[in-house]
């Protein structure tokens, strides 16, 4: 006959293959599950994001390496990514226009924080007036900005409910159009901002909320740090006058005492006309304006061309981030490469 094991046999060893498999699953998955997915539009507010993060994750950046927030268009694999984050962190639709529809369109598991609207932030409307030109972002970069394949979703079907939300949606466009979106030039604008970053990560990953916590507060010491040292850096340069082709940075200007006397708006792909150019070069004139500064995209032919025969130098200056790399780090060097462009510039004499 043949030899049988004894039950006892077969079910200890049964238990153990259970015990053996439930463990193996348990370090595959456990990982997974414990990981919190996090993205984040541009580079200054997501190097804010990482430090809160540091010792817990790495958030993921969305508009990466000289590509404008302004003209952004979210690529698929983006969009893959961003639906399956817990957090997503921008700073306002006014800034990240590429966000308004993408944001409608994302499942209710991804938690999505308007950074300029964080208890505290300071916002400032855009100035107006002879001397500050409007600024075009479509226009100013030469091509008209894409929302993807989001935009194809205004059909027969949703025209109802668009135009149920029409009066709501021009009341918001409003209201993007008067602020000035770039609240992080101003770093105490950036601390309200690592606050309410370390409490949205607590609320969404509570096991990690004392690390986020002491995160911020050793962040929030260095922008202390920070924001003494480029004052003392730009205290000579108080009062000069100076012109900007992106008025982005009055945010900057308030908190450290600089005086922008107006902002041209010109094409960084095309020659001006001849006439534009004399009006450009009058209103430099007019406005005593020491110094003249473009951003990165502009060619150092078209700001020599611009300041020709008058007594304004010429600069460059990075709001968004665009030449820095990203990291914990790229606040602190994106604020002081505005101070060192500035203090550049503006102590050369007339």
């Amino acid at each position: 006959m043949p030899r049988t094991r004894p039950a006892s046999c077969m079910y200890v060893r049964n238990r153990a293959v259970i015990a053996a498999a439930a463990t193996a699953i348990a370090a595959t998955a456990s990982p997974a599950w414990a990981e919190l997915k996090v993205t984040v539009t541009i580079k200054p507010v997501h190097a804010l994001v990482a430090q809160v993060m540091e010792g817990v994750g790495t958030p993921s950046l969305l508009v990466q390496g000289a590509a404008s927030p302004h003209t952004y268009a979210l690529k698929p694999s983006d969009a893959k990514a961003l639906n399956k984050a817990d957090v997503f962190f921008r700073v306002s639709e006014s800034v990240e226009p590429f966000t308004r529809k993408i944001v409608a369109a994302l499942p209710k598991s991804v938690h999505t924080v308007t950074l300029a609207d964080a208890p505290g932030i300071e916002l400032l409307d855009v100035r107006t007036g002879d001397t500050f030109e409007k600024h075009d972002h479509a226009h100013e970069h030469g091509h008209e900005d894409h929302d993807d394949d989001h935009d194809k979703h205004a059909k027969a079907g949703h025209d109802h409910h668009e135009k149920a939300g029409e009066a709501h949606d021009d009341h918001d466009d409003h209201e993007h159009e008067t602020r000035d979106g770039h609240v992080w030039l101003d770093p105490q604008n950036a601390r309200k901002m690592i606050t309410e970053i370390a409490r949205v990560l607590s609320e969404a990953s509570p096991a990690d909320a004392d690390k986020f916590k002491a995160n911020a507060e050793r962040a929030s010491e260095a922008l202390d740090t920070l924001q003494a040292e480029i004052a003392s850096e730009l205290e000579p340069i108080k009062g000069k006058p100076y012109v900007v082709f992106h008025d982005a940075y009055q945010y900057f200007e308030r908190r450290f005492g600089l005086t922008a006397v107006g902002s041209i708006t010109v094409n960084p792909e095309a020659q001006p006309s001849a006439k534009r150019l004399t009006e450009i070069r009058k209103k430099l004139t007019d406005l005593s304006a020491s110094c003249v500064f473009a951003e990165p995209q502009f060619q150092p032919k078209l700001l020599a061309a611009v300041t020709e025969n008058t007594k304004a130098h010429t600069g460059t200056l990075d709001p968004e981030g665009a030449l820095v790399e990203p990291g914990p780090g790229a606040y602190a060097t994106l604020l002081k490469n505005l101070a060192s462009g500035l203090k550049s510039c503006l102590s050369q004499g007339r």
